[in-house]
């Protein structure tokens, strides 16, 4: 991943998370009254989760792509 693309991209999480972050503590709040909401909180945290791991990865783009070496492997 370019330089300019890595910081975009990390702008882009960064921004994700600022906008997610104030939805899950609504969605937290409205848990309380209705349990089934749960789900869609818990989507939302693992959002954020993965946006932040795009922030701080300082790995390629290659990283992301999948194997090209053939068909996956299932494990389990």
């Amino acid at each position: 991943m370019s330089q300019i693309s890595a910081e975009r991209t990390r702008t882009l999480s960064q921004n994700l998370v600022e906008l997610l972050t104030s939805y899950e503590e609504e969605l937290m709040a409205l848990e309380r009254e209705a349990p089934t909401i749960g789900k869609l909180r818990r989507a939302v945290g693992i959002a954020i989760a993965e946006a932040c791991f795009l922030i701080t990865d300082q790995a390629s783009q290659a990283d992301w792509a999948p194997p090209t070496d053939g068909p996956s492997r299932r494990t389990g």
